[in-house]
């Protein structure tokens, strides 16, 4: 800092000083109003109030002993505000004793000024502590900054890390009979299912807010294998031959197998991604063992591909499509009911029917319209179609 940018900030610091006494008053005012814009209260909520007001004194001048509120009340006061503990109170005080003096700092005192007072010395520390006050104020806006820019650079990597997500989802989306509701449907079912799950004693350790959201996240990306399945087989309006499921069967791989493509060329593996492999592979097993790609059974199933099979083994069953209807929402139900224990994780059943009505909800806000299955139906046409020479 140079000297004019010095005198220039001392010019236009604000010093509040406050004294029961008026002779005191004065004698300080006449010190310091040469240096300082000054202020004077003579009590204790005086002195609170011009303390909030605006513009806020840099420095506060400030006796013990006054009637009403004690300079010890103030600074306690002053210090519990969010807008007024950052502004560094001087004791300027008759009572000198050692005792008084600790109270005063550990009460947050900057310094302790006894009277009689020698102007050289009180102008000096108030010198020094406007500029401490100054350093302390661009480093608390520098952090300032720098915590605004750490959470808008955090949005911003949240915001397409989201994106990247949607889009891939979206690739699988546009080779599948299925439409963008069924990404969202299935999004909300696998968070209201887990956040249902959150207090329940076998998965609270892995349920925190920041898995929940994870996964919410990541359940988009269960079908992202789909865009490597043939479109005869894909896009089949019938049933599967053995030899067809087979095929199909390996989009689980082909989903893993793209995500560990993409982080291989990041050459890292994304900590975002860690659900969404997990479930692109692990959805389709089932808790008796009978599932695929590995026919895992029970615990070995990741717990984010368990909630994954409920939510989309439902949508799948009241979901209209272009090749069939979709099934009533109780009959689903009593489909899931009889897959506890075969099929899905008990529990996760169990808090399934809790939440059945909550599922119907969600269902019904983002149901597929007829324009959707239109648009769906004309391009599975296109897709089936044999190329013209």
């Amino acid at each position: 800092m140079t000297e004019s940018n010095s005198l220039d900030f001392s010019s236009q610091a604000i010093v509040l000083v406050v004294d029961d006494t008026p002779d005191n008053l004065a004698v300080m005012s006449s010190l310091l109003k040469g240096s300082y814009k000054v202020r004077v209260a003579n009590n204790g909520e005086r002195a609170l109030q011009l303390a909030r007001a605006e513009p806020r004194p840099d420095i506060i001048l400030l006796d013990i002993m006054m009637p009403g509120l004690s300079g010890y009340d103030v600074i306690r006061a002053l210090k519990a505000d969010s807008h007024t503990r950052h502004i560094p109170v001087i004791f300027l005080t008759a009572m000198s004793a050692a005792d008084d003096e600790r109270l005063g700092l550990e009460l947050g005192a900057a310094d302790y000024i006894t009277k009689p007072i020698s102007p050289p010395i009180v102008l000096a520390r108030v010198r020094t502590q406007l500029e401490n006050k100054a350093a302390a104020d661009f480093l608390r806006d520098q952090n300032s900054f720098l915590d605004d820019e750490i959470n808008r650079r955090g949005k911003e990597l949240a915001a397409i890390q989201d994106v990247t997500i949607l889009a891939m989802a979206s690739l699988a989306e546009t080779r599948d009979s299925d439409t963008g509701n069924h990404i969202r449907r299935t999004q909300h079912y696998v968070r209201v299912l887990a956040q249902e799950l959150q207090s329940h004693p076998r998965f609270g350790y892995f349920l925190t807010d920041p898995t929940i959201d994870a996964l919410y996240k990541s359940a988009p990306l269960h079908d992202i294998g789909k865009v490597g399945i043939p479109d005869r087989i894909l896009l089949k309006p019938g049933r599967f031959t053995p030899d067809e499921f087979e095929i199909m069967k390996t989009h689980t791989t082909l989903g893993r197998a793209a995500i560990l493509a993409a982080e291989k060329q990041l050459g890292m593996e994304v900590e975002f991604l860690r659900h969404a492999k997990d479930i692109a592979y692990y959805h389709q097993e089932k808790w008796d063992g009978s599932g695929y790609p590995e026919g895992l059974q029970g615990e070995a199933i990741p717990i984010s591909a368990r909630l994954m099979a409920v939510a989309d083994v439902y949508d799948a069953l009241i979901s209209r499509r272009v090749y069939k209807e979709g099934m009533p929402h109780e009959k689903a139900v009593a489909i899931i009911r009889e897959g506890r224990g075969s099929h899905f994780d008990p529990d996760m059943v169990d808090a399934f029917l809790k939440l059945e009505v909550g599922f119907r909800a969600i269902a019904a806000r983002y149901v597929d319209n007829d324009e959707d299955l239109a648009a769906k139906a004309v391009q599975l046409e296109r897709l089936q179609a044999p190329a013209t020479p």
